[in-house]
């Protein structure tokens, strides 16, 4: 947690006004178009990574779709992994978070801007509405990120199983699936260092509807999976940290 310090401390001058436009933003969102929205985080975002000496390495951004209503699966390292994408991603988003970090200061902001949706995992009910949510959601043109993992690995870029279940909203939403892998993302909260740091974003090629029709969710599940780890064994190690 050193670097979150790191960055309040070098941007002494811009904290107040930063976080008062982003609580401002996230009490009132229904004033704001969601690219105005998501303009703000970028901003705040910039902000902080420079503070906190973090440089995000972006690959593939041409892979995201040009046309909306497609869903971003990404490896999940740690409570950094969004705002690290959401830097690089010139695309709004949103992100279905677990309800136990929907009232985390900052992030819990963050969220709000983003009109996140929060997911109980111990609901059997709710989740099923979240998946028909965000599908709905998905077909009328929204972007969505969703963590198929369900929990953060805790050994670094190694990556836990994907879990079916995380897809069955790009099933019915039948939208582009865009594979993402982080690389030292964890690095950014999850350590006491404070030298400075690249973070890898790679937007893999996306996977169309056509692509995945018929299959099982846990063989899509696989099929990212897969696609994530290739390319993390291919680039780990092409970060710089001093």
């Amino acid at each position: 947690m050193k670097r979150i310090l790191l960055m309040v401390l070098r941007n002494l001058w811009f904290v107040p006004y930063g976080w008062f436009k982003l609580c401002y933003t996230a009490v009132h969102v229904e004033k704001y178009t969601e690219e105005e929205r998501y303009q703000v985080l970028k901003m705040i975002d910039r902000r902080a990574n420079i503070g906190g000496r973090i440089t995000i390495d972006a690959y593939g951004v041409e892979n995201i779709p040009k046309q909306d209503g497609f869903m971003f699966f990404p490896n999940h390292q740690g409570l950094y992994d969004v705002l690290a994408i959401i830097e690089v991603c010139p695309r709004p988003f949103s992100v279905v978070m677990k309800k136990e970090v929907a009232n985390v200061p900052f992030l819990k902001q963050v969220f709000a801007c983003m009109k996140a949706i929060s997911l109980d995992r111990n609901d059997l009910r709710q989740g099923l509405q979240v998946i028909k949510q965000v599908a709905e959601e998905v077909k009328k043109g929204r972007n969505y990120l969703i963590f198929a993992e369900g929990t953060r690995s805790r050994k670094g870029n190694q990556l836990l199983d994907f879990k079916g279940g995380s897809f069955k909203s790009a099933v019915k939403a039948q939208c582009p699936i865009v594979p993402v892998a982080l690389i030292d993302s964890y690095k950014s909260f999850d350590t006491n260092s404070i030298k400075k740091l690249t973070v890898q974003v790679h937007f893999l090629e996306p996977i169309p509807y056509e692509e995945y029709q018929g299959m099982k969710t846990t063989e899509i599940a696989a099929m990212v999976k897969g696609r994530i780890e290739d390319t993390i064994r291919q680039y780990e190690g092409n970060t710089a940290e001093a």
